[in-house]
């Protein structure tokens, strides 16, 4: 009963509990603890925490949690009583995360956790609605003449990629592992855009960007105009035609003598 009377004398009522009340809901002490017990075992049950008001009618009594896997929960009991009542009533037993409770992280929509290099063979991942990245395309007009010439153009999609798409793409490719800021682009004052295995993208991307054909540097991928390797088309052979500095030393022509047998005066 002692810890009972400290907690009590630890919670002061707030101006708007009644003091009779407020005494009946700090001393529901036992109670609160009981209502676990029925709930969850003896042995769910720790040290008690204290008590805090909701509101003029209910207060929230707190005990650590026991249970494997929940360190650092809490149990919290709420009761109520009302102005004149002889005890408190139970209203809600439920198990809550304390300062120091391991929490799962941040729940985070499927659509935003997907990464570049998620996409595996058989998947699906369709555009989110209203995507900036992309524009209608072109509508048919139903003349062949026009729309076939709009298909041989490229303009026979129903979306092709925005302003905002192409910017948000030239950014991250200028950023990227092919742009002149990585380390390989560093090493070399070459640039793809002298290179003879650099093809130039079309439309507006290709004053920035092209693919690589060179199928022992970035082969396949899109790389800046100011990116470059050693690589480069222009990149001069070794000196030297690789013949050894001395001629070969012929052990054919040598007399093998035995260290031991004695050599004739001069």
């Amino acid at each position: 009963m002692d810890s009972v009377t400290e907690s009590q004398r630890a919670v002061a009522p707030t101006p708007d509990v009644p003091p009779d009340v407020a005494a009946v809901l700090l001393g529901a002490v036992d109670d609160a603890r009981t209502a676990i017990v029925e709930h969850s075992g003896e042995d769910t049950v720790g040290e008690y925490l204290g008590a805090g008001f909701e509101d003029a009618t209910s207060a929230t009594h707190r005990f650590l949690a026991e249970l494997p896997g929940y360190r650092g929960w809490q149990w919290a009991v709420v009761v109520a009583a009302f102005p004149g009542a002889q005890h408190a009533t139970i209203s809600e037993v439920v198990l809550v995360p304390g300062p120091t409770a391991l929490l799962a992280p941040k729940w985070v929509p499927w659509e935003e956790r997907v990464r570049p290099g998620d996409l595996s063979p058989g998947d699906l991942l369709a555009p989110p609605s209203e995507d900036p990245r992309l524009a209608p395309g072109y509508t048919a007009t139903g003349d062949p003449m026009v729309d076939d010439v709009a298909v041989e153009v490229g303009l026979g999609r129903r979306q092709v990629l925005s302003l905002w798409g192409r910017n948000e793409a030239a950014q991250r490719w200028h950023d990227g592992d092919y742009g002149p800021g990585s380390a390989m682009a560093r090493s070399t004052r070459r640039v793809c855009r002298d290179c003879g295995f650099y093809l130039p993208l079309g439309g507006a991307l290709g004053v920035m960007f092209g693919v690589c054909a060179n199928e022992l540097a970035a082969d396949g991928h899109v790389v800046d105009a100011e990116y470059g390797c050693g690589a480069h088309s222009d990149t001069p052979a070794p000196q030297g035609a690789g013949s050894p500095l001395y001629d070969p030393f012929d052990d054919g022509v040598l007399d093998v003598v035995d260290p031991g047998e004695s050599r004739p005066s001069s």
